[in-house]
């Protein structure tokens, strides 16, 4: 039965279905600075607009401070300040990507969210190992994706184990 359904769809559906049953995953992409990121969209709870966070004492400059997001209490993680890019100025296209990280909520400020890109495991290579100098445990992939200008690179991020890393320490 199975097979008179498959064959029943158009050749592109039957694709979608052997590449969904082979792995690929949806990734919500969104940028910091001229980079473009991305993170499974499992993790995502919600998008929503940049309000400015309770500032908590001692915490690092990273960590912006708390909302309350209908009665959680969400720590909020600035990913430019994290990543030590350039500081960039808060605007209309600020978000925060509200997440769900090992059972508990934790808000990441971005400058924009792009898309949401299905990519298979054929889309994917590893990222590069850079060694003791550089901290790339968190990255988990690299993609080339196709835009409206030509390729760009994709850094897939593992959210939980940037969020859960030592410096953060949001998540046991």
């Amino acid at each position: 039965m199975n097979a008179v359904v498959e064959t029943a769809l158009p050749a592109r559906a039957r694709g979608e279905v052997a590449e969904a049953e082979a792995g690929a995953q949806e990734f919500v992409t969104f940028r910091l600075g001229n980079e473009e990121y991305g993170i499974d969209i499992l993790h995502v709870q919600e998008i929503r607009s940049y309000d400015e966070p309770t500032r908590i004492a001692n915490a690092p400059p990273f960590v912006k401070g708390v909302i309350n997001l209908r009665g959680v209490i969400v720590p909020i993680v600035d990913l430019r300040l994290k990543f030590a890019l350039e500081r960039a100025d808060y605007d209309d296209s600020t978000v925060v990507i509200v997440l769900n990280v090992a059972a508990r909520t934790v808000g990441v400020v971005v400058d924009a969210v792009s898309d949401v890109l299905e990519l298979s495991p054929g889309d994917r290579r590893p990222a590069p190992a850079f060694g003791a100098s550089v901290d790339a445990s968190f990255i988990t992939d690299l993609a080339t994706v196709a835009g409206d200008d030509g390729e760009r690179m994709l850094i897939l991020l593992d959210i939980e184990q940037l969020i859960a890393g030592a410096d953060i320490g949001l998540v046991a």
